[in-house]
């Protein structure tokens, strides 16, 4: 496996992400696409630190550590948010939640 397979893969991946985020109307798949595209960047921190010259240096994982933890917090604020939303709207469909009027 080369370096190229890694960043098509983390590329696919990233796209994939992308395109649910873009499209989906639900909350929760909104933010699973959202953690797919974190994921593709630590695919691509990782393939970069493995095959550069001094892999002896942890940036790679170590970038990846701080992307871990950012996606965890933002698991934690989102799905928060989203049940906090539900309990309110009785929805989680982003097109019927596009006010912040009570109705």
């Amino acid at each position: 496996m080369t370096l190229e397979h890694c960043l098509i893969l983390g590329a696919v991946l990233f796209c994939i992400g992308l395109l649910g985020a873009l499209t989906r109307r639900n909350a929760v798949v909104v933010l699973f696409s959202i953690e797919i595209m974190l994921n593709a960047a630590n695919l691509n921190f990782i393939a970069f630190w493995r095959f550069s010259e001094n892999p002896d240096q942890l940036h790679g994982p170590l970038f990846t550590l701080f992307t871990i933890a950012v996606a965890a917090a933002e698991v934690a604020v989102g799905l928060a948010l989203v049940i906090a939303v539900y309990r309110h709207f009785k929805t989680v469909d982003l097109e019927q939640l596009d006010t912040l009027k009570e109705e």
